[in-house]
């Protein structure tokens, strides 16, 4: 047995592991991995009651039983989070800054109120997990082990209260890549992801839940993703789809700020500190459609990208608005190709890790 699946990891809470004779593996065609259908071997999962968090427990990937009272089908309280483990250049696995991920998960939970979960048992649970599986960390550069924490609350109670029991699980699965070609966008006139004083800043289920009608819509119209804008106004730019975006404009990148109705996505803060570190001038502000699109009418808009765990970084190759289109030439972004592939590299161990983000499993 590799030596860093017979070491258990340090926990402020008590451990069951539950093996299981991998067989599973040998039937999946890691060539053509369709995103977010197969999974891997293990699964985690703790509960919680009376106040505090119990046992830790890794068992095989399978079915739990659920009340159909259970609070959480009925109103809501559900939270995730999204990660990624890689095979670097050395042939080791290594995590991408869980830390962010770790906090961002409790923030989550306090917006929704639920309880917090153990930073260090969050971030430690995921590298023993992943640990048991890494043969199910696909080794093509392209690919991925995709980790999805998430916590619900698991009342047999249909009055409308903060549930007083709760359930954390963890599962991963190997993935290929989530957007294979640049996207098109649109923005949307009637419907909004996120509002001042709402959960815009947490990854809670029903901000999801929320864009999907939407989004299906405008997929009718031939885009591929909405491109939200403010509730008040429809004037300011927030997010793209499921994703944080940036323009080059003039060379300088633009983003909206973290006020509330955006996501602090780990990606982004990460695309932040490359750009800075590439000398290129960064602006976390309010971004107005209309700026947008007579920068792309003028020429100046150069890049147009997303960014977000599933993704990382994908390129905008059309955007909409109100009638006009505006392309970005793709094979002209080259500030979001550069951003990608240092990225990419760093996560992957071919560049060196000056920041300090990656955690080896």
């Amino acid at each position: 047995m590799n030596e860093v699946l017979s070491k258990e990891p340090t926990l402020s809470l008590p451990l069951t592991v539950k093996d299981i004779e991998n067989t599973r593996i040998n039937t999946v065609d890691f060539d053509n991995i369709p995103f977010g259908r197969v999974f891997s071997d293990h699964m985690m999962h703790c509960d919680y009651a009376n106040g505090k968090w119990g046992n830790i427990q890794i068992e095989p990937y399978g079915n739990f039983s659920l009340s159909p009272a259970c609070s959480a089908l009925h109103y809501g309280q559900a939270i995730f989070e999204g990660m990624k483990a890689y095979y670097t250049v050395d042939g080791e696995v290594a995590l991408f800054r869980p830390q962010l991920n770790a906090a961002r998960f409790n923030r989550s939970a306090v917006r929704m109120s639920m309880p917090e979960f153990p930073e260090n048992d969050f971030v430690e649970t995921i590298r023993y997990l992943v640990a048991k599986d890494r043969q199910w960390v696909p080794k093509d550069a392209n690919k991925s082990l995709y980790i999805r924490p998430y916590m619900f609350g698991n009342d047999a109670y249909i009055g409308v209260r903060t549930s007083e029991h709760y359930k954390i699980v963890i599962f991963t699965c190997p993935v290929g890549a989530y957007y294979s070609a640049p996207v098109t966008v649109t923005t949307a006139s009637k419907y909004v992801r996120a509002f001042n004083g709402g959960t815009g800043f947490t990854k809670c289920a029903g901000n999801y839940a929320a864009t999907l009608y939407p989004a299906k819509l405008e997929k009718e119209k031939g885009y591929d993703q909405i491109m939200w804008t403010d509730g008040l106004e429809h004037k300011y730019i927030h997010e793209i789809g499921t994703m944080n975006v940036f323009f080059i404009i003039d060379r300088v990148a633009l983003t909206a700020p973290l006020d509330g109705n955006i996501l602090p996505g780990v990606t982004r803060d990460s695309i932040i500190t490359l750009l800075k570190d590439e000398g290129i001038e960064v602006q976390e502000r309010p971004i107005t459609i209309d700026e947008v699109m007579a920068a792309g009418r003028e020429g100046r808009l150069t890049d147009a990208f997303g960014t977000g765990t599933a993704a990382s970084v994908s390129f905008i190759r059309l955007l909409h608005h109100e009638g006009e289109e505006v392309e970005v030439p793709v094979d002209g972004q080259h500030i979001a190709t550069k951003m990608k592939d240092r990225l990419n590299n760093i996560k992957t161990g071919r560049e060196e890790d000056k920041f300090g983000w990656i955690v080896k499993v």
